[in-house]
């Protein structure tokens, strides 16, 4: 875990063992490590920003939407335990160092890998000139930071934390530094481990039920080692299940799977940025 400064406020969710849609249940990593999913058909288009949809992209056939994103005042006092959030307008570039001339590593994209979602990014640490920020890079193995340029953005904040213990099967939401809940999950299985790493949420997905339970919250993660055969996506999450008796065990293709009481504490509290630590 890095070090963490001072900024803003926004919304949305949580830990898949990967991928969200193609539709959704075709990009999440499955509810269960092996499993096969069929895609779901879409319905309707989705019109979030100006971000093109990519192929195959679609709703599930009962027309459940993403979450619209929430945007909120920036506050003006920020505290230790606050979390920096940006809004990502367009594909910003990052670089090596927090400095004009820096070599390049990578970008943030403005919408979310299948959904197309305006980005909000978790912004880890600020230059002590206050213009530049370091992110985790989205969607990226292996895993890499990089600094942005501040200026422009819109800065949102949120106190709430999610933390996944891969050793102890947990997540655990905090507060202000303050834990609120714990709760077990399952996690990826010996074969495609969830990959450590610090993420923030980029999708909030309802769902009618079935291996992804009624919710998802897709993260700014992917997973590098898929089963073999899997023809989804490879976006992690975390999301309900049907199979209730995997949570607790190293189980999935890489998403955190928890039950629906966890889903129903998650959904007011994740906002789109919100971090998202997996340790062990």
């Amino acid at each position: 875990m890095r070090r963490h400064a001072h900024l803003s406020k926004l919304a949305i969710v949580l830990t898949l063992a990967v991928g969200l849609l193609t539709p959704m249940a075709a990009n999440m990593v499955g509810a269960q490590a092996g499993a096969s999913h069929a895609p779901l058909r879409a319905s309707a288009a989705v019109t979030v920003a100006a971000t093109p949809r990519p192929r195959g992209f679609g709703l599930p056939a009962t027309g459940i939407r993403p979450d619209p994103v929430q945007i909120v005042r920036t506050a003006e006092r920020i505290g230790r335990w606050v979390n920096v959030l940006v809004h990502v307008p367009r594909t910003l570039s990052a670089y090596a160092r927090p400095r004009a001339g820096a070599s390049q590593v990578g970008v943030v994209p403005a919408g979310s890998k299948y959904f197309g979602i305006p980005i909000v990014a978790w912004v880890e640490t600020v230059s002590d000139d206050g213009r530049w920020g370091l992110v985790d890079l989205p969607y990226t193995w292996p895993r890499r930071e990089g600094w942005i340029r501040l200026r422009g953005l819109t800065r949102d904040e949120t106190r709430v934390r999610v933390e996944v213990d891969l050793s102890q099967h947990t997540v655990t939401v905090r507060k202000f530094g303050k834990v609120l809940f714990r709760a077990p999950g399952a996690t990826g299985a010996s074969s495609t481990p969830t990959p450590i790493g610090d993420y923030f949420v980029t999708d909030r997905v309802p769902f009618s039920g079935g291996s992804y339970g009624t919710f998802a919250f897709g993260i700014s993660g992917i997973q590098p080692r898929l089963p073999a055969g899997w023809t989804g996506g490879n976006q992690l999450a975390i999301h309900g299940t049907n199979n209730p008796s995997s949570i607790g065990r190293s189980a999935s293709a890489g998403c955190i799977r928890v039950s629906e009481a966890t889903l129903d504490r998650l959904i007011p509290l994740l906002r789109y940025g919100t971090p998202v630590i997996v340790h062990v």
